[in-house]
């Protein structure tokens, strides 16, 4: 398979980055100083991630409200022109997610939508919702973390007033940038489109307006942190959004979306198992697929584990019987080490 290519590939080459294969593409998992350093970075100041590797697929025309409105699962009644959504793509037979995605509904143009499906997800959403896939005109960087939007506005000055899930269509050095007040660290921040060819002088204005370049890996520690699903972990093949906790984004009152019969079914009939945080003693982390055991009988698995950079011990998320209390004893199955551990609440770590 021949990898694809981040317009930013060769910076973060030149900063020293470990790279590696991630959704058919080659992507930095961390820079020299470490997956920690940016984490904490990102927590206590603001980190800025490429995430080029995202897919945009372009809906545009008097149909495209409609044609969205149909295929995927919220209801873009509840926004307007200028804001996120995030939604999800169903299968049809047994109300899986396909694909969990954030809308762009442009603030310019009403009949222009911007749907970002997961980098390996892109052709499977665009057969769904049509449109035109753009992935390959643009970069993307999302700025995360407390000082994100102080810091980011020193190189696009309009950033500092963007609300949470808003859209606008912003210029850097006489070139227009779509930005949106999304993230996936849990905490504040945006995410920037921008043209390829300017995206190389774009990054390395936001580093020498003093944000740390973070990778992949650390944005996987931050939205576990976060309790944030990963798609192919909390949700995919199998998993419903009902039982990754994410009812809120199916709008049942909508007359056609893929997959409303099966999900309406469940929801119906009830859920045979949840997604749950996990917090485990010490700092040996649990991983995807370990058996999560209560009283000695395996009840589920653990979907994502790792070590919790701020709390400084395991954190997980896994599938349990609805019934699972908060607080019940488990055990997780570490590599034929018991780790013990007990249901909790998340987020693991708050904004």
């Amino acid at each position: 398979m021949t990898l694809r290519h981040s317009p930013l590939d060769a910076e973060h080459r030149a900063l020293g980055a470990s790279m590696v294969e991630f959704g058919g593409w080659e992507m930095p998992i961390a820079y020299p100083t470490g997956t920690i350093d940016e984490h904490l970075a990102c927590r206590q100041r603001a980190v800025m991630f490429d995430v080029s590797h995202l897919g945009t697929v372009r809906v545009q025309g008097a149909d495209a409200f409609e044609r969205l409105q149909s295929t995927l699962t919220n209801d873009l009644h509840k926004i307007g022109p200028g804001r996120a959504q995030y939604t999800h793509l169903l299968d049809a037979s047994d109300a899986s997610v396909a694909d969990d995605i954030i809308v762009w509904w442009s603030a310019d143009d009403p009949e222009q939508f911007d749907v970002m499906p997961n980098a390996s997800n892109t052709d499977g959403v665009r057969a769904a919702i049509g449109g035109d896939d753009i992935t390959e005109q643009r970069a993307v960087i999302a700025v995360q973390g407390p000082d994100a939007k102080a810091l980011a506005a020193t190189v696009i000055p309009d950033i500092a007033s963007l609300g949470r899930f808003r859209v606008a269509t912003l210029q850097w050095d006489g070139v227009s940038c779509t930005v949106a007040g999304t993230g996936y660290t849990g905490e504040d921040g945006i995410e920037i489109a921008v043209p390829s060819d300017v995206a190389a002088p774009l990054w390395r204005a936001l580093g020498n307006a003093g944000i740390t370049p973070a990778g992949l890996g650390a944005r996987d520690t931050l939205r576990l942190e976060a309790a944030l699903p990963l798609h192919g972990h909390e949700l995919g093949a199998g998993i419903t959004s009902l039982q990754a906790g994410l009812g809120w984004v199916v709008a049942w009152n909508k007359p056609a979306f893929i997959g409303r019969d099966a999900a309406v079914a469940e929801r119906d009939h009830g859920i045979s198992r949840r997604l749950v945080g996990i917090v485990t003693d010490g700092r040996r982390p649990a991983r995807a697929g370990c058996p999560i055991m209560i009283d000695g009988t395996a009840v589920g698995e653990v979907t994502s584990g790792n070590f919790s950079p701020v709390l400084g011990h395991g954190i997980a998320l896994g599938f349990v019987p609805p019934e699972t209390a908060e607080g019940t004893a488990v055990t997780i199955d570490v590599r034929g080490k018991a780790v013990a551990g007990r249901v909790a609440a998340t987020p693991f770590v708050g904004r």
